[in-house]
């Protein structure tokens, strides 16, 4: 079941890239994904803000925003960047664990073929927390 949910926004971001191509701001992706997917009948929370809390204690209320969470099953994170990097991946796990929704989706609309500019990051997924350093 959630195989087929994130194929159908995968399906959705690559529609988006395909009409749009590469080279724009993150936030013409942003707006055209947002309204694919209402049109696909999903409800979709934009720059959704989580608090950072220290000690209990609510420094922030907008430390962490999120581009997309949709029908609270998944978190869109969206690039355009040259190349996915560890950075962007921890991310999208900290909103995932905020959150507390289990996947996510880190897509990079720079990339020339969207099929290799798709991540998908999970908290239960161990290999999603690991950074792999080849050069180490």
């Amino acid at each position: 079941m959630e195989d087929k949910f994130t194929y159908e926004i995968i399906g959705l971001a690559m529609k988006v890239h395909t009409v749009l191509g590469r080279g724009l701001l993150e936030r013409a992706y942003l707006s055209a994904l947002e309204r694919e997917l209402i049109k696909a009948g999903h409800r979709v929370e934009r720059q959704k803000a989580y608090p950072l809390v220290y000690e209990g204690e609510v420094l922030e209320e907008r430390a962490y925003v999120a581009d997309l969470v949709v029908d609270d099953r998944i978190i869109l994170e969206l690039k355009t960047v040259n190349k996915l990097i560890d950075e962007h991946k921890f991310q999208l796990l900290t909103y995932l664990k905020l959150a507390g929704i289990e996947t996510g989706l880190l897509i990079n609309f720079n990339a020339p073929s969207l099929r290799n500019g798709v991540r998908r990051v999970s908290l239960s997924d161990r290999k999603s927390e690991l950074v792999t350093d080849e050069a180490a």
